[in-house]
């Protein structure tokens, strides 16, 4: 068992991931961060050098924290819900955590479609979260 984590390199991705890594600590279960990226979107060199940057950066984070984790790229995804939702299955996670972007009146109406995918089909219970402002 452990905590499945959707990552992105922005605010909302990095208020899941500190979320994640808490009750990760909380529980002593590890932590796996998925991090999907869209088919079709060519990686220049200098795109593969910031990600690497950041995947190092993440790394660098969870073990100055003392966090077992997993990190799982996922270069060519179809869907980013089907990415956590899989990872989920695969490591009997106990717990999603996804990060959420504030909206404005009328968008609370509606919830990303990858985020209420999640929300319905998860094995697990989910944690949703929205960065501090």
């Amino acid at each position: 068992m452990g905590i499945v984590v959707g990552y992105v390199a922005n605010p909302e991705g990095r208020a899941a991931l500190e979320r994640a890594g808490e009750a990760a600590l909380r529980y002593a279960v590890p932590l796996v961060v998925v991090h999907s990226r869209r088919p079709g979107r060519e990686v220049d060199a200098a795109d593969a050098e910031q990600l690497a940057g950041v995947h190092a950066s993440v790394q660098e984070k969870l073990v100055a924290a003392g966090l077992a984790h997993e990190m799982r790229d996922v270069p060519d995804s179809e869907d980013p819900a089907d990415d956590l939702i899989t990872a989920a299955e695969e490591t009997s996670a106990s717990l999603i955590v996804i990060g959420l972007r504030r909206r404005t009146p009328v968008g609370k109406l509606i919830l990303g479609a990858s985020a209420q995918r999640i929300l319905l089909d998860a094995p697990c219970p989910v944690l949703a979260v929205k960065p501090e402002d």
